[in-house]
């Protein structure tokens, strides 16, 4: 029987405990809630996304494909030439041999027809901006890495003795801190860090909403980093100090390719990536991405390029989870890229109260839009609820009803800032609130319309445990506070669970991304010296240099593996864990949120048989079950037998932006329930597995195919994922709230929506755009301008756009312009003066060309041409 409905999460977890987890069926679909609401973010403000540079892919394949030097040199002279002769003005910012054959460019968008023009351009990709998280605490005590011990790198170091001696691991970030003492203190052969490169400069930001806006770098040999992220991820990977990292004994290359301040673009990393591979790396490990991407995109691409040349790449996977489904980041999108995922730490460091009558620690997080808590003072601590009311703190006091007291508020029903105002309004010298569920939350107590008072008192945060404990005492008699001026480490009550903060995937083409995951959440690492020594940050930031040290381990235990077949290896043995939205319902998180789970590189090394292909993309169900081979190596002494399992995990409805959890569990069956693997041979499993019909069309649903050793050991597990019915029937040209697609004319940067019968001059930048918001990745986009009065064809407007990426918002916009010339084929044709319409047409990902149902169209208000 099919159930469609949604219940509540207390009502499921009372199911679970009345039926030992089955009372969900293999057809039943049911809604989760989570505990903790998930982040909300504006998807109001409209947004340009149009980059003000692009990276030009030339025709022949790059040097690591086997083109020689000469001709990518002779091509490029080629390129310049014929740009020159159309009228191209661009300014150069570099040229790429090795791992893609490009030249990235600055340039007016309004010339981008012309540009596609140029004889020898394959594609031109977007040079998107890449931005770098911010830290978030800024501990004082260096032995509070725990994350290491969440991943098996703990035992790997002193019980099976592998440090990452003799691996060469390249950091492309914003540079390392080579004077700290952790990460080798100095710079050259012979030190920690052996080499590197600044590739911008101190002064370099691509930021141009920020006072300290500079394009202009000034690349130099000296890498070290004044702001801090690289620092920190080159900690992770490798610190050996105060801090040990997952593998302490591995040396750097470090490549810098942020300034001091703000963002960088994806061609600086294009220039590293290269750098790196010639510097001889055997691992690289970038932090940073660009959102919303094809595996085709340039920086994804070359990664894959590296792999193949023999270098392990490991990759962010983005900290876009509050953006929605299909978020994942380039490079970690890329096809042979290790991309990750971030995991809750199982510990948190916070500031520190005391409360009476025992002097009991409890750590809190400060509100925004609140002064800070001071870091000392005695208060007398009172109540305006209990423990289980659910709308404390929501109702106007007396005036001086609080008077000089902090006070306790729970959690729930009305906003942080109104239990704030309120506490403010009665006398109350600050607030501490605590939650009312299990997890850790970051209030903000910002004014809410129609109030418009500011909070001027401090207003913190505390864990559900603590305020209910703190609640019990103020019941049993007076207890009073004392603010402190120390920190301390707190269990994680989300430990182990995906981090809000990141990404969905999949794939635009459907390929299982995220591929594994680590600890990216409250990550204690090194920092520069000049900015304290250590510090706290979070992020997939965090999480990539985790896996990167992992494989480190892995290739000084086993210095033969290929590149491409490290991340199966460390997939087989990851473990998959439970919904971060409710960890206590004992269903496993999505698949296209975690990959193949929590890397666990003890169990990687030890293993002596693998799984291939360590992942299966299943695509779009519409032609029915997925079918696939999976192959056992065993490269042990003995034969080994496995049964087989399948695993479910939990799925998300067809709404991109807005992500909700289901269950709807695909079925499996296997060609035998178990397999027998000879010593140093191979066996073979057909997977037949069928989407819950259930499941609304665009799902994504995923789980694990397991092999369980007989007699016990080791588990090895296969991630799958896939998309529920028809993919083309995704929606691209949305209508949005501002009325995208738009006619429109440009002026500076902004754009103007123009009504029927709008008339361009076609000079001095008067030309036509199209503003459209891509609500879906796009695998070609094409505008035909027609005739308005005979419907006669002008044939394009411009050569066809490929694998566009989707906006980061559900308001964001591409620009699109029309010069007054259109292509055919070879042939240039100058549109002469008269009215017309733009038809744009967009082909759905993994479409069919030639299916008339697999592509969208616009037809624009009618314009007119009128040169003087």
């Amino acid at each position: 029987m099919k159930l469609n409905r949604v219940i509540s999460a207390a009502s499921v977890a009372l199911l679970l405990l009345t039926s030992l987890a089955v009372s969900v069926g293999a057809q039943d679909v049911v809604e989760l809630a989570p505990l903790t609401p998930p982040p909300v973010v504006d998807h109001t403000a409209m947004v340009n996304e149009n980059p003000g540079s692009y990276i030009v892919e030339l025709s022949s394949a790059p040097a690591v494909e086997g083109t020689s030097k000469a001709t990518l040199k002779k091509e490029k002279d080629e390129f310049r030439k014929s740009a020159q002769k159309n009228g191209v003005k661009f300014t150069e910012r570099y040229a790429f041999d090795d791992l893609v054959n490009a030249i990235s460019i600055e340039m007016d968008p309004a010339q981008l027809p012309a540009l596609k023009r140029v004889d020898g351009v394959k594609a031109i990709w977007p040079n998107l901006a890449v931005e770098r998280p911010q830290a978030t605490n800024v501990p004082s005590e260096p032995d509070l890495y725990t994350a290491v011990n969440m991943t098996g790198a703990s035992y790997a170091n002193t019980e099976l003795g592998y440090t990452g001696k003799g691996i060469k691991v390249g950091i492309i970030d914003t540079g390392v801190d080579y004077h700290h003492p952790d990460l080798g203190g100095g710079f050259g052969p012979g030190y920690k860090v052996f080499t590197g490169y600044d590739f911008v400069g101190d002064a370099f930001n691509m930021d141009s909403t920020l006072p300290s806006y500079n394009p202009v770098t000034t690349p130099d040999e000296n890498p070290d980093d004044c702001g801090g992220h690289g620092t920190h991820v080159a900690g992770i990977v490798g610190a050996n100090g105060a801090v040990k990292g997952v593998a302490p004994d591995v040396t750097f290359g470090a490549y810098r390719v942020f300034g001091c301040e703000g963002s960088t673009n994806s061609d600086i990393m294009l220039a590293a990536m290269e750098r790196a591979v010639a510097d001889g790396m055997d691992i690289i490990n970038m932090s940073i991405g660009a959102s919303f991407q094809w595996p085709e995109y340039p920086t994804a691409k070359a990664a894959t390029r590296a792999v193949n040349k023999g270098v392990v790449v490991v990759a962010s996977i983005g900290n876009s989870g509050a953006n929605g489904l299909y978020a994942a980041g380039a490079p970690g999108v890329g096809d042979k890229v290790i991309g990750v995922a971030s995991y809750e730490n199982s510990h948190i460091y916070l500031n520190q109260f005391t409360v009476t009558p025992d002097g009991m620690n409890v750590g809190y997080t400060n509100a925004t839009a609140a002064p800070i808590a001071p870091l000392d003072g005695t208060y007398e601590l009172t109540r305006t609820g209990t423990q289980t009311k659910v709308d404390d703190g929501c109702t106007q006091l007396p005036a001086g009803t609080l008077a000089g007291k902090m006070v306790l508020i729970r959690r729930g029903t009305c906003g942080f800032y109104n239990k704030a105002l309120y506490a403010q309004r009665a006398g109350a010298a600050g607030v501490v609130l605590y939650n009312n569920a299990v997890g850790s939350v970051n209030p903000t107590v910002a004014p809410v319309a129609p109030e418009t008072e500011v909070i001027t008192i401090p207003v913190v945060m505390i864990s559900m445990a603590q305020g209910n404990l703190i609640d019990s005492r103020l019941a049993a008699g007076p207890v009073s506070m004392t603010w402190t001026d120390t920190k301390g480490s707190y269990p994680n009550s989300l430990s182990g669970t995906i981090a809000t903060s990141s990404s969905y995937g999949l794939a635009p083409d459907l390929s299982l991304k995220p591929d594994i995951g680590a600890p990216g959440a409250n990550i204690y690492s090194t920092y520069p010296l000049e900015k304290g020594g250590y510090a706290t940050l979070s992020g997939t930031s965090m999480s990539s240099p985790h896996v990167a040290g992992t494989v480190a381990l892995l290739l000084q235990a086993k210095p033969h593996t290929p590149a491409q077949a490290v991340r199966a290896i460390l997939q087989n043995t990851a473990e998959p864990k439970n919904w971060q939205g409710n960890p206590g319902l004992g269903y496993l998180d999505q698949v296209h949120r975690q990959g193949a789970g929590m890397v666990q590189i003890d169990k990687a090394i030890l293993s002596t048989a693998k799984v291939e292909p360590g992942k299966l993309s299943l695509g779009e169900s519409e032609a029915g079950p997925a079918v696939r081979t999976l192959t056992i190596e065993n490269n042990g002494a003995t034969a080994v037998a496995y049964d087989l399992q399948h695993v479910p995990a939990l799925s998300t409805g067809p709404n991109e932006f807005t992500v909700g959890a289901t269950t709807g569990f695909a079925a499996v069956a296997f060609s035998a329930p178990s397999v027998t693997v000879p010593a140093g041979g191979t066996a073979t499993v057909t997977v037949t597995i069928t989407a819950n019909p259930g499941l609304a069309q665009r799902s994504l649903y995923g789980g694990y195919i397991v092999f369980n050793q007989q007699g016990g050991g080791q588990k090895l597990r296969v991630p799958y994922a896939g998309m529920k019915g028809d993919y083309q029937s995704v929606p691209i040209l949305t209508p949005t709230a501002n009325g995208f697609p738009w006619l429109a004319k440009v002026s500076g940067t902004t754009y103007y929506k123009q009504a029927e019968g709008a008339t361009f001059t076609m000079q001095n930048g008067d030309i036509p755009y199209i503003a459209v918001h891509i609500d879906h990745q796009v695998r070609r986009l094409r505008v035909e301008v027609k005739d308005a009065v005979s419907g006669k064809s002008w044939h394009r407007a411009f050569a066809d756009e490929e694998y566009l990426g989707k906006n980061s918002t559900a308001t964001g916009f591409w620009g699109f312009s029309f010069d007054g010339t259109t292509i055919n084929g070879k042939q240039v044709n100058v549109v002469p003066n008269g009215t017309y319409v733009l038809v744009m047409s967009v082909l759905k990902p993994l479409g069919d060309e030639n299916n008339p149902a697999h592509w969208e169209t616009w037809t624009s208000p009618t314009f007119n041409i009128a040169r003087p």
